[in-house]
C-alpha cells in the first residue's frame, strides 16, 4: 500500500475483509458494541501534534524514551513494542512493556542486579504501575540484557512472557550469551521471575506466545527474516499451568505439520481447512549447530510460513482454538504466493487448520494496510490492529461485519516536511475494565492511555 493511499484514510472506512472475520472476536463479550457501528468518526487533528483520535476521546503520555525512569535507574529506553496489562490490588494497573533493541540500538535498558542476563545486549522489559485513575505510580526495569524484545504474550497467571526475535550467539554483535529465548516477566515484582531464559521453549527468532488456559500448552510464533521462512509451535510443559516460573521446568517442543502444505502462503482462499495436522518433534531445540526451520524433521517436513507475527486464544466453532497471523508473504522473497496478510485458526481438539481472514489490497484496495501485526481483542467485542507498514500508521478497529475504522493515527513526524514519516504503532492493549486503551508508538518511544465512549 502506497503513503498516498494510507494518508487519506483519514475518515471513517467501511469495508469487508475476505473470510469470516466473526472467527476474529470469537471468545470475547457477547455485546457487540465497538462492532455495532463503522467506527466513531473521523480523526481529528491533535494541536500537540502527537495523537490525531476522534472527537470525545483524549489521550495521556504516560512515558516517553528519555525521560527519567521514576526508579531512577537511567532513562526510559526506546523502541516500544509488545505490551500487556494486568490486574494489580486496589483497582491498579501493571504494564510490562518490550524495547526492541538491537545491538546498534541507540538507546539501552539500564543493566539491574538479578534482572541483566547479558550486559552487552541493549533490549529488554520495563513496568509501569498506575493507580485506579490512571495516573503513573512507578516505572521501572523489569528485564535487562535481552536483544530484540519483539512481542510475546501474557499468561494465566498475570506475567508476561517477552520474545526474542534474533538468534545471535555469543560472540555476535559483541553480545556474550546466546540469544533467541523466551523470559517470563512478573510486573508487580520482576525480581519473582528475574532473567532466567526458558530454553525448553527454543531458541529461534520468536514473535509471540498464547498460552492455553485449559491445556498450558504455548503455542509460539517465529518470524524468521530469511526463507525457509518460520515455524508454528507448540511447547508441552513439564508443569502446565503451574505459575510464575514454572515454565522453567521445561518441555518438549515440537512444530507443525501440514500435510502436503511445505508454505502456508500458497493457500489463498478463506475457509479452506486442513485436518490431521501433525506436531513433529524439534531435533535439537537449542539450535546449537543449525537453525531449527533448516533442521531434518524426517519425511514431510514440516510447514513455513513468511512473517509469523501476533498469536492469541479464542473460542472456535466447536471449543478453544489458537489465532495467529501472518502479516505478509512476498514471492519475490521466496515464498510460494504472494498475500498482503492472513489469520489462521488451529483447533487442538480437531488437528484441524483453517484459513480464516485475508488482508489486503487483494482484496480490495481501499482496505488500510497490507499488515497486521498486533492484534487485541477489545473487552466489548471488538478487536483492535496495530498497522505496520509505509506512510501514515494507524491504529484501527474493526466490527464483526468486517467494516474497517480509524481509531488512533500517529502524529510525530519522524522525517521531515517534505518527506514525513511516522513511526509504527504495536502493543495494543486494554485495561482489565475495559475502560482504557494502552498503545505504544514504536518511534520516538512513546506510552499512551486511551480514553473515552467506549462503547
Amino acid at each position: 500500500m502506497t503513503a498516498t493511499r494510507r494518508q487519506i484514510l483519514s475518515g471513517t472506512v467501511g469495508i469487508a475483509f475476505t473470510g469470516a472475520l466473526s472467527e476474529l472476536f470469537a471468545g470475547t463479550a457477547a455485546a457487540v458494541p465497538l462492532g455495532g457501528r463503522a467506527g466513531y468518526g473521523p480523526l481529528l487533528p491533535d494541536p500537540a501534534g502527537l495523537l490525531d483520535l476522534p472527537a470525545g476521546f483524549s489521550y495521556r503520555v504516560l512515558s516517553r524514551q528519555g525521560e527519567p525512569l521514576r526508579s531512577g535507574e537511567g532513562p526510559v529506553p526506546g523502541n516500544h513494542d509488545g505490551m500487556a496489562a494486568f490486574p494489580g490490588r486496589r483497582g491498579r494497573v501493571h504494564l510490562v512493556r518490550n524495547h526492541e533493541n538491537r545491538a546498534t540500538a541507540k538507546t539501552t535498558v539500564p543493566t539491574v542486579p538479578g534482572l541483566t542476563y547479558d550486559p552487552a545486549a541493549r533490549g529488554g522489559c520495563t513496568a509501569l504501575e498506575l493507580d485506579a485513575r490512571g495516573r503513573v505510580l512507578g516505572e521501572r526495569v523489569a528485564l535487562a540484557g535481552t536483544a530484540v524484545n519483539c512481542a510475546g504474550g501474557p499468561t494465566p497467571w498475570n506475567t508476561w512472557l517477552t520474545c526474542e526475535e534474533t538468534e545471535d550467539r555469543a560472540g555476535t554483535n559483541g553480545y556474550t550469551r546466546d540469544h533467541g529465548f523466551v523470559f517470563e516477566v512478573d510486573g508487580a515484582d520482576p525480581h519473582r521471575t528475574g532473567a532466567a531464559p526458558l530454553k525448553a521453549m527454543g531458541r529461534f527468532q520468536h514473535e509471540a506466545v498464547a498460552v492455553d488456559p485449559r491445556s498450558g500448552i504455548v503455542y509460539e510464533t517465529e518470524d524468521a527474516f530469511q526463507h525457509p521462512f518460520g515455524l508454528f509451535y507448540r511447547f508441552l510443559p513439564e508443569k502446565p499451568l503451574g505459575g510464575p516460573g514454572s515454565l522453567r521446568a521445561g518441555g518438549a517442543l515440537e512444530a507443525m505439520r501440514v500435510p502436503g502444505v511445505p508454505d502456508l502462503s500458497v493457500v489463498q482462499e478463506p475457509g479452506t481447512c486442513f485436518d490431521g495436522v501433525r506436531w513433529v518433534p524439534v531435533p535439537d531445540p537449542q539450535a546449537t549447530a543449525t537453525p531449527i526451520r533448516l533442521q531434518d524433521f524426517g519425511p514431510g517436513g514440516v510447514t513455513h510460513a513468511q512473517k509469523l507475527e501476533g498469536c492469541y486464544l479464542g473460542a472456535g466453532p466447536a471449543g478453544g482454538a489458537v489465532y495467529f497471523v501472518s502479516s505478509f508473504a512476498r514471492a519475490k522473497d521466496g515464498s510460494g504466493a504472494t498475500h498482503f496478510g492472513q489469520v489462521w485458526r488451529y483447533e487442538p481438539h480437531r488437528r484441524r487448520l483453517t484459513l480464516v481472514v485475508v488482508f489486503g489490497p487483494d482484496t480490495d484496495i481501499r482496505l488500510p494496510g497490507e499488515s497486521p501485526d498486533n492484534i487485541c481483542l477489545t473487552p466489548s467485542g471488538g478487536l483492535m490492529v496495530c498497522e505496520d507498514g509505509d506512510g501514515a500508521q494507524h491504529v484501527y478497529g474493526v466490527n464483526r461485519k468486517g467494516e474497517v475504522y480509524p481509531v488512533a493515527r500517529g502524529a510525530q513526524n519522524i522525517g521531515t516536511p517534505d518527506a514525513p514519516e511516522w513511526g509504527e504503532f504495536a502493543g495494543v492493549a486494554f485495561s482489565p475494565d475495559g475502560r482504557t486503551m494502552f498503545v505504544n508508538c514504536y518511534t520516538p518511544g512513546t506510552t499512551f492511555a486511551v480514553t473515552g465512549p467506549w462503547c
